[in-house]
């Protein structure tokens, strides 16, 4: 066992003493996968040798914008699976400071794939693809019916206006693109009506939705949870680089209808096509950025991580989306 695990593993056995008592941690492996979270997943064993599968997820050591993330997720987390969404159970959780330095969470442990390239080809999920679309408009609707005066303490924003809040970041940055700009002022032309403000998970799409065979299991990494516009959510799912290769409009598996009538049919709300796809063009800029603001936090030494340094590269493949997506919408109206 190494240092780091040796000094995980102690914390967890006082962190985890009152939830679960006293308990061995065995199995304590690092997982792949999430640019700003650490997690691992470990086995809790009691004195009679019952195990509990468990997840810890600590927020990304140096960088800022993220303390105390999991314990804020964590808080949702719990008022999500009041609210019938799809979660993993909280276990605990600790804001900072505290032995680890970086709030952390652990869930137990659902069994399930993350993976989107192998949900979306392999056969064994076959019938989760089947279900996928209508799982996940059910899922919605239940994040976006949480009334919002059951969140006060969550500490969460409301974006009032998600291309103005977007474009702070971006012209902050100090790094233009011209992609980028001709997409803002297309965005600024074409604005759809709004929806009412709710609930929104920020990052609802293939890779943070665990799948097992049977279909959706758990909404995973609500970490930029925030209130705002409904549709952000849908046309989040859209966006081309949340198809990983797939031919559907819609996390490469379904279409954009398909995901309008299961989520009417589920919250009472139609969200018109037009609408939807403005927040996919939205949608993919605001990953365009995202990829931006990483690749600068690499090149700055805030961060030495190579994941988010290789994130920092997509920047040209959102710039490649976006034009596909606005020569789509302006040929449309030709």
């Amino acid at each position: 066992m190494g240092n780091t695990d040796h000094f995980l593993t102690s914390h967890l056995i006082e962190a985890l003493y009152e939830p679960i008592g006293e308990i061995t941690i065995t199995d304590l492996v690092r997982l792949t996968g999430g640019a700003n979270r650490e997690t691992w997943s470990f086995d809790a064993v009691d004195a009679n040798g019952n195990t509990t599968e468990l997840i810890l997820q600590l927020d990304r050591d140096g960088l800022d914008r993220l303390v105390g993330t999991c314990a804020r997720e964590a808080r949702l987390l719990k008022k999500a699976a009041e609210w019938n969404v799809p979660v993993a159970t909280v276990v605990t959780s600790s804001e900072i400071p505290n032995p680890l330095g970086r709030s952390f969470t652990v869930t137990h442990r659902i069994r399930g794939e993350t993976i989107a390239r192998k949900i979306l080809r392999d056969n064994e999920w076959g019938n989760a693809r089947s279900v996928f679309l209508s799982d996940c408009a059910s899922a919605l609707a239940a994040i976006h019916a949480i009334p919002k005066e059951e969140l006060e303490g969550a500490e969460l924003i409301e974006t009032t206006d998600s291309l103005l809040s977007l474009t702070g970041i971006y012209d902050a940055l100090c790094d233009p693109h011209p992609t980028f700009d001709l997409a803002i002022r297309w965005l600024e032309a074409n604005r759809p009506e709004p929806l009412e403000s709710c609930l929104i998970h920020g990052d609802f799409r293939l890779g943070n939705l665990l799948i097992g065979e049977d279909g959706l299991r758990a909404v995973l990494d609500w970490e930029i949870a925030h209130f705002g516009d409904p549709a952000e959510d849908l046309g989040w799912m859209c966006v081309r680089a949340w198809r990983f290769g797939g031919k559907g409009k819609v996390a490469g598996m379904g279409t954009y209808e398909d995901l309008l009538d299961g989520y009417e049919e589920t919250s009472g709300t139609r969200i018109p096509l037009e609408t939807l796809l403005w927040w996919e063009i939205f949608g993919t800029l605001r990953w365009g950025v995202i990829c931006l603001q990483m690749g600068g936090d690499f090149r700055a030494g805030r961060t030495s991580s190579i994941e988010i340094a290789t994130i920092g590269r997509r920047v040209a493949e959102n710039e490649y989306d976006l034009l596909s997506a606005l020569k789509e919408r302006i040929h449309e109206h030709a």
